[in-house]
């Protein structure tokens, strides 16, 4: 598997897209998968180069018709189990279409 590049999304890029970014990082970690990993804001997330956009329901409403790529929503960013089982569960899908 390629490089996956993963964007983690606010509204302006600096807050809560970071605490979400590195329990991503965590988890990408803990599974031995390389990725790069970056913060954006909800604005530009759209047009941003990534594999995939994990970001709150809020802004998953914003993003969702016009991002050209999956927009994966997380309830609660301090829940470590729901972040692993939803960056897990894209990984998977992206095996299985191997």
């Amino acid at each position: 598997m390629e490089e996956l590049t993963i964007q983690a999304v606010c509204g302006f890029g600096c807050g809560s897209s970071l605490l979400l970014r590195m329990k991503i990082d965590k988890v990408l970690k803990e599974e031995g998968i390389t990725a790069r990993t970056f913060c954006g804001d909800v604005a530009t997330a759209a047009a941003t180069p990534c594999d995939v956009i994990f970001c709150s329901e809020e802004i998953a409403d914003r993003l969702i018709d016009r991002a050209k790529v999956p927009v994966i929503t997380v309830v609660n960013f301090n829940n470590p189990d729901e972040v692993k089982e939803k960056v897990m569960g894209y990984i998977q899908s992206l095996e299985d279409k191997q």
